[in-house]
């Protein structure tokens, strides 16, 4: 992999993709010191505006923009909105709206929601206008279905039942966060749904979604008012077809412990990036807040020559049901599970150890948990069993002698 030679105050980098990553990038660059053009490059018309207020404030009526608090014009950024990104070549990125020359290229431009086939009907939430067009829909007494119990669906969940809707979960897997959650953590959760008033209904996929009802694999209907699909979302970077960066087979653009791709010059960073871990063994694909913040500002970094590996504890949160979830680390199969506290009870978390050292947390009204359980993470410091598992010891008392 390779990175950017010497820059000078007359070079220009291109920044592509108007999310969190690239303004994040794109300030840091200005904040430490690049003296050259900066150019951010968006495809919606919006000014970069933050993400997961979408599903939370601005679905409540909250809130009707969440836009980072950025003035572009006194930091000299050039902000190019409603431009989209549709190839590259050296020292060019291509867009809808004619080719920008670079001199650095961050790659930002995150994921996107994946769609049910056939399912026009149906509403995604990523953008600030799906966030506003669901909330003009929602009314008490609206049938919801949502597709997906997973963060979004949850989230969705908890506005749409404060706004009086009758709402269904359909979820293929056998418990909520089936893609990110063991299943015994997940029917752990499946109680808040009912206690919310919403129906749950997992081990089912949907066949398709047809005029005023879901169709289910099973062949029975549900009557559907609306339907949101949350069922995950995929890299964008099809537009890179063909320019020599490296995509891994879910699409993700391949990095390394520097955000650098194999082009010259070219970085990447945020929900479209593959980067590798030394803390987890592997290679991370991560789609959360945190990772766009933290990977933005180390792109900026790396363009202006830091050696230093990106390799962060990977954190997440959600609030749902009147609870906060929080998730810091990343467990694999084969790590042990330790119940801190039981389901039932109003807080609890869950600890992965492997072998003996804790690697990911999962905690539930517990915010002294997950602060302490990621400092473990991060130090990599082994923890007694019996001390871990026990709710009324503090992680951070419960290391190993």
């Amino acid at each position: 992999m390779t990175g950017v030679a010497e820059l000078s105050g007359t070079d220009r980098v291109v920044v592509v993709g108007a999310g969190l990553a690239g303004a994040q990038c794109a300030l840091k660059l200005r904040q430490d010191g690049w003296r050259g053009r900066i150019t951010l490059v968006g495809e919606e018309t919006h000014a970069p505006y933050d993400r997961p207020p979408l599903s939370k404030d601005v679905l409540l009526g909250k809130a009707d923009a969440t836009t980072l608090d950025i003035d572009y014009g006194q930091l000299g950024i050039e902000l190019l909105l409603g431009r989209r990104a549709t190839g590259l070549a050296a020292g060019v990125l291509r867009t809808d709206g004619g080719d920008l020359p670079y001199d650095a290229l961050v790659i930002a431009t995150g994921a996107t929601p994946r769609a049910l086939p056939g399912a026009e009907r149906a509403h995604l939430l990523h953008t600030l206008d799906d966030a506003l067009a669901l909330r003009a829909l929602l009314r008490p007494g609206l049938r919801l279905v949502l597709v997906g119990a997973g963060w979004i669906g949850a989230e969705v969940s908890t506005a749409a039942r404060q706004a009086g809707c009758e709402v269904t979960v359909v979820e293929a897997g056998p418990a909520p966060v089936p893609g990110a959650l063991p299943a015994a953590v997940g029917t752990a959760m499946a109680a808040w749904y009912a206690e919310a008033g919403v129906e749950l209904r997992c081990g089912v996929g949907v066949a398709a979604v047809e005029e005023g009802a879901v169709l289910l694999a099973d062949g029975s209907h549900l009557a559907a008012d609306e339907v949101v699909v949350g069922v995950g979302a995929r890299p964008a970077t099809g537009w890179l077809a063909g320019s020599g960066v490296e995509l891994d087979a879910a699409g993700s653009v391949v990095v390394d412990e520097r955000l650098r791709t194999g082009l010259p010059g070219v970085f990447a960073a945020g929900d479209c990036v593959s980067y590798p871990s030394a803390r987890s063994g592997g290679r991370l694909a991560v789609q959360h807040w945190d990772h766009a913040l933290q990977s933005g500002e180390a792109a900026a970094a790396a363009v202006l020559g830091a050696d230093a590996p990106y390799d962060p504890v990977p954190y997440f949160w959600s609030e749902q049901f009147g609870r906060m979830v929080q998730y810091a680390g990343r467990h694999a199969e084969g790590d042990e599970l330790l119940w801190r506290g039981s389901p039932q009870d109003a807080a609890w978390s869950v600890l992965w150890l492997r072998d003996g050292v804790p690697s990911a947390l999962l905690a539930v009204d517990r915010p002294r948990d997950l602060t302490q359980g990621r400092k473990l993470i991060e130090r990599g410091t082994a923890v007694d069993r019996a001390l871990a598992a026990d709710p009324s010891v503090p992680l951070k008392s419960a290391v190993a002698g």
